[in-house]
Parts: structure tokens; sequence; C-alpha cells
């Protein structure tokens, strides 16, 4: 299963039939008989080749879609999942998780999955929602009181910033939806997005005025999903992260999605690329937007809105659930209810942009990426769940065409 070179799909092919049966000949047999058996053996292991299903590095597969952009150096290296609402149906690796030392992709390779933290945090929240804890059309100020009196920019200019009361207060349903007016980040979130504890961070927020009034606009935030890990905090009584373990990660079985990678974890994790100056290749890079060591929980705090790490594998036993309805594996983690809220338009009608709580819609699909070029795509239509790991930002000559590739070959070999 694992992609051990360049070049060879995940598939290792055995050994022609031909040539393992050869090696148990009779010693009496003529050589114009074993002339004719291994013609006849030979015709076997092709029309047994023939009639198996494609698999990644068939001719229509999903490695071999992938392989000429890592031939091109425009991709680095990628895991691709494929998966049906209760079956995991094609895992790919192409390429390499560290160019310079060769070291090939693999099932378990573990990501920065940077912003698609935000589907798993709107979803841990709408289980507060089920439960009556707490209420979308709710203002954040009824649990954040630090959010009372917050001001809107009316006028700005380079002089002078002239504010206002905004006509209502932000609402929790603008926070999970970037249709707040909350800036993407404060400015003490410098010089990355996790080096506050989410209390500080959260209040941070509160003390800035809003870039406009609420509803009336989306502007991606990762300020508004943070706020709504803070109300998970409030109502729950526990630490964010404790009660993601607790009541998402865990039960899941998503065993190495975690915002402090351990050692042993963090050997895992795939390097990140950007292109060269020329745009010709790839350059090696950290990730800007985290403190180094990642194992470092006194100086690394949880950032709800992108600071996960995971396989494609825990992507998608929670897309799984997702497509399911909230409930995976006999047992229910969401209501329909809320999964329908999550995943369908939240934006209002005067708002162009399609996003729901935490998640980016469309008529028939839901799905999040992240900076680094991570994505998950539910596809209702089909039934089928893709999840597209890379650690890329950005990518040199066609790289970026890469997930379409993926996708196409992905449904091409299993959409019914």
């Amino acid at each position: 299963m694992n992609n051990k070179s360049k070049g060879k799909s995940r598939l290792t092919l055995p050994m022609p039939v031909a040539e393992r049966v050869s090696e148990k000949e009779p010693f009496g047999m003529s050589l114009k008989n074993r002339g004719f058996c291994r013609f006849f053996l030979v015709l076997v292991s092709l029309a047994v080749l023939a009639l198996a299903p494609l698999q990644a590095g068939g001719p229509a597969g999903i490695a071999a879609a992938l392989q000429p952009f890592v031939a091109s150096h425009s991709l680095a290296g990628a895991v691709t999942l494929v998966a049906s609402s209760n079956k995991i149906l094609d895992v790919s690796c192409v390429g390499y998780s560290d160019v310079r030392a060769r070291k090939a992709m693999q099932p378990e390779t573990i990501f920065w999955i940077a912003s698609q933290s935000k589907s798993m945090t709107a979803a841990a929240f709408m289980m507060l929602v089920d439960e009556g804890k707490v209420n979308v059309d709710d203002p954040v100020e009824k649990y954040l009181p630090e959010f009372r009196g917050q001001m809107v920019i009316a006028e700005q200019d380079g002089a002078r910033t002239v504010l206002k009361k905004p006509a209502h207060p932000i609402l929790i349903r603008e926070v999970l939806s970037h249709t707040s007016g909350l800036p993407f980040r404060s400015r003490v979130e410098e010089p990355t997005l996790d080096g506050l504890p989410l209390r500080e961070a959260v209040m941070s927020y509160a003390l800035s005025p809003l870039q406009f009034e609420p509803g009336t606009k989306y502007q991606y935030a990762n300020a508004g999903l943070n706020t709504a890990a803070r109300i998970i905090e409030v109502v729950s009584g526990m630490p964010y992260e404790e009660f993601m373990k607790k009541r998402l990660f865990g039960p899941l079985g998503m065993k190495d999605t975690t915002f402090w990678p351990t050692e042993k974890q963090v050997r895992r994790i795939a390097k990140s690329y950007q292109p060269t100056k020329v745009r010709t290749g790839l350059e090696e890079i950290t990730i800007s937007q985290l403190h180094y060591p990642l194992t470092d929980r006194a100086i690394r705090f949880p950032m709800p809105a992108g600071g996960l790490f995971s396989t494609a594998h825990d992507v998608a036993r929670f897309c799984q659930m997702i497509l399911n309805g909230g409930e995976l594996g006999g047992k229910r983690y969401l209501s329909e209810k809320a999964v329908k809220m999550m995943t369908s338009k939240q934006t209002g009608d005067a708002v162009q942009e399609n996003y729901g709580f935490g998640w980016a819609v469309g008529t028939d699909w839901a799905g999040h990426g992240g900076a680094e070029s991570t994505n998950m795509e539910i596809d209702r239509k089909h039934g089928l769940i893709f999840v597209y790991m890379v650690q890329h930002a950005g990518f040199p000559n066609d790289g970026g065409k890469s997930r379409d590739a993926f996708k196409q070959a992905a449904l091409l070999q299993f959409a019914k």
C-alpha cells in the first residue's frame, strides 16, 4: 500500500504467475512442454490483470493522475483518500514528505490541516446547540460579557477612525459564518497565531472595533471561530482542547489529530514547501503561523480556527460522520438538523459568498481547505468523500491543478 519510490504506485503488483509457478516445475518436464506452460501461464497472468479492478496505480488511477505533478517538481508529494459513508475506498501516496531526504509519503503521514480546524470546531460547538446549552441566534455577549459595548468602524482614513454603535451586537451565527465584522486576527496575535491562551486572544477581539456592520458582509476571520471556541469553554466548563478530545477526536478514533504533536508524531509530519522565486521548482519552508518547536505546550496554545495537525484517515473519519448526518459506527455525535445547518448557506441572502457554520458549501457539497493546500470535500451527489493532503504554500508550474486531477480520477473510478 505504501509508495516507496518516485514514480511507483502505492500498489505493489505480485510476481507474474508464470515466473512463480516455473520455479516449481517438475524436473522431468520436456522443453517443449515447459515452453507451452510458460506461454499458457503468461496468458493467464495477463487475463487476471486485465480483469482486476483498476487500482490507484493503474492507467486511470489516482496515483497515475498525480505522478506527473511530482515528476515536474510542481508537487512535493500527496496522500489522497476516497471514502463512502462507511468504507475507505482508496488511499494513494505519491512523491515525498521530505524531498531532500527522499522520504516517501505514507498513509500515516501527518499534515498541518490549518483552517480545516474550523469545521471541527464548528461541529463541537453544534453539539452544545443540540444539547440546548447555546443558541446560534444568541448575541456573543450573552456568554462573553467582554463583547458588550463593542463598536463598529463608521469612517476611516489615514488620519482618523470614527466609531459608532452597531445596529446589533454580533451574533453567534455571525462568528460561525464569517459575517460578524471581526478582523482576521487582532494586532496582538503576532508573530504567530498560536502564542496566546484562547481567553486572551478572544479578549483582544472584543477590544477591537468591528470592520463592518454585523451580518452585512463576508470577511474570512479566524477571530470568529476562535470566539466560538471560547464560548465552548464557558458553556461546557472545560478547556476547548479537552472538549475536542473527549467529545470528538477520542470517540471518532482520530488518534493523530492534535494541536501538539508528540516527538514521535513530529517525525511523521510532512515538510512544507513553496515555489522558488523563479517559480519553476520547490523550496522547503517552516509554518510561519506557528511557533516552534511544535511540541512545546508552554508557549504554544490551541488555535481553534487553524491549529490542528491530522492524517488523511482521521479527516476521513470526521467527514464520514458528517456525510452520515452526524452518526458513525452506531454512535450519534450531532443531530441531522445540526449537520444541515453547518453544511448549508448561513451567510444570508444579501451576501454572495456561500459559507455555512465552519464549512464552505455548495448545492450538493460541503468542505474546507487549509492554508497549505490541504482539503476535504463531502460530495453528497455521489456519496463520496475526498481528502487531499499536501503541504504547499503555493505551487510552481501547474501544481495548483493537482487537486482537481485527484478529484477527477477519483470520480472516474468510484462515482456510480
